[in-house]
């Protein structure tokens, strides 16, 4: 029931591997050279950086939404165990991006507008991933605070464009 449009707020995991995707595929054409040689630029620095808030702030959220919700998900080994160990590598798959990306205080602007528009989103208007309960203000707080964190990190640890490698 959800229009096609909004799939990629919506469906929130699938769209952090499609941006880690993309940011990956940028680095194609550079395989067998050292990472200082990859281009830095702003449209590759805006993309860089949303996916990396992506891929983080969907990789903890599903391990807070999940214990939140721990009674509907638990002892089930996949429904839990396994949906927590593959959303978290999204983390692990995140941290890679500061090793050849860079970014700039417009692209973690846009990403942090982006994160919570989707936020509203999910929220306001009921569009947040399919959970087995119905969120309650401590995922909604949760989801503000990992958006927010989420940019945060980006702006701690991807170096700026304006920096050397």
């Amino acid at each position: 029931d959800v229009s096609t449009f909004l799939w990629p707020l919506y469906a929130d995991s699938p769209t952090a591997l499609f941006l880690m995707t993309l940011s990956l595929v940028t680095l194609l054409p550079f395989l067998g050279r050292s990472l200082d040689d990859v281009p830095t630029n702003l449209p590759l620095a805006y993309l860089h950086t949303i996916a990396f808030v992506w891929l983080v702030k969907m990789g903890i959220w599903t391990v807070v939404a999940l214990n939140l919700g721990f009674d509907v998900y638990f002892p089930a080994p996949w429904a839990y165990f396994g949906i927590i160990v593959t959303h978290l590598g999204f983390v692990a798959e995140g941290l890679l991006v500061p090793h050849y990306a860079r970014t700039t205080r417009g692209a973690l602007a846009a990403a942090l507008v982006v994160a919570l528009a989707n936020d509203v989103l999910d929220y306001a208007f009921g569009y947040y991933p399919p959970l087995r309960y119905e969120p309650g203000p401590a995922l909604v707080v949760a989801t503000l605070a990992l958006s927010v964190g989420a940019v945060v990190l980006a702006a701690r640890l991807i170096p700026k464009l304006d920096e050397s490698p």
